[in-house]
């Protein structure tokens, strides 16, 4: 079948999946995964579909965009933006680095003049793109969380979170795993304060993991903490994913908002093993609203374009 008119059927149905995975207010305290985590509903919507000639998956990172849509990043070096409400594509941007080479892109901010940062594990590297792909700026990265040997960090593990912090002046950038050196649970946190129309280095802050776990994303929260999460993968156990609640400004102590694995399955389904069935690689993860101390939490599964894993999204509330 063509890819215009797989997206065409997929458009057309997106909505009734959705309705069938959803729950209403009234549903949301049986919905609980911890006292202060609540899953609302997840679509499996965009799973192995394609737009425009791309495979819509790889997704690495969520980020409302400056219209209400949602940016998604695939770590194979291109840009979705989803309609917030269906999740069905409306545009699909291609990423490069300056020589036209494919990045692994792994965080994403959309900044407050529409253009959006993105990270990528190769160097590492944070850039800043135009709406239509081009290069406009580049962050300095220190010498010791470069990927060996041009520094201490690890191949497939370096900037793999990336958020802004509340009024627009702070970007922080979280290492997936530990550099060569330190303890195994020990991650490096880099931040860039704006100056002007540039950002310059900034302050690191340590973080702690649980043991065997690394950072695939970050999300700054309105009053400046983070929310943190973590995950793992056993061979024939499955996956291993909790959200914290950190706070930079008190040495980055946590807080375990909940571990996914407590959450109801809603009747979700696992081509692999897992300890729940609704568990997934989750990757990434963006907050899309507020009200007073809750806030709407979005996260997505990176299929790594396997048959064996899957795309999904997460529909959850956070008291904090």
């Amino acid at each position: 079948m063509p890819l215009r008119t797989h997206l065409a059927l997929l458009t057309a149905g997106l909505a009734a999946v959705t309705c069938l995975t959803a729950a209403g207010p009234a549903q949301a305290t049986s919905h609980a995964c911890s006292p202060s985590v609540s899953i609302d509903r997840f679509s499996d919507a965009l799973d192995k579909t394609a737009f425009d000639d791309t495979f819509v998956g790889n997704l690495s990172a969520l980020a409302v965009d400056r219209d209400g849509s949602l940016a998604a990043l695939s770590d194979r070096s291109s840009l979705f933006r989803l309609d917030a409400r269906t999740l069905g594509p409306r545009s699909v941007t291609p990423l490069a680095d300056e020589t036209g080479a494919a990045l692994d892109s792994e965080g994403l901010v959309v900044d407050r003049d529409g253009t959006y940062f993105v990270t990528s594990e190769t160097e590492p590297s944070v850039r800043r793109y135009s709406r239509t792909g081009e290069i406009l700026d580049r962050l300095p990265v220190p010498d010791d969380l470069r990927v060996s040997p041009a520094g201490r960090g690890q191949p497939n593990g370096t900037f793999e979170g990336l958020t802004e912090l509340p009024g627009g002046r702070t970007l922080v950038a979280s290492m997936e795993y530990a550099l060569a050196g330190d303890p195994a649970d020990t991650l490096r946190f880099q931040t860039w304060t704006r100056h002007g129309s540039h950002f310059r280095l900034a302050a690191r802050y340590t973080y702690r993991t649980d043991p065997g776990l690394g950072v695939p994303e970050i999300q700054a929260t309105h009053d400046g903490r983070l929310l943190v999460l973590e995950r793992g993968f056993t061979a024939g156990v499955g996956n291993t994913v909790r959200l914290y609640l950190a706070d930079p400004r008190h040495a980055m102590r946590k807080t375990l908002l909940t571990d996914l694995v407590t959450c109801p399955s809603l009747g979700a389904t696992a081509r692999q093993p897992q300890p729940n069935p609704l568990l997934d690689n989750i990757e990434g993860m963006t907050i899309t609203g507020r009200t007073r101390n809750t806030l709407k939490v979005l996260l997505v599964s990176d299929d790594n374009q396997n048959a064996a894993q899957t795309t999904r999204f997460y529909f959850l509330r956070v008291r904090i």
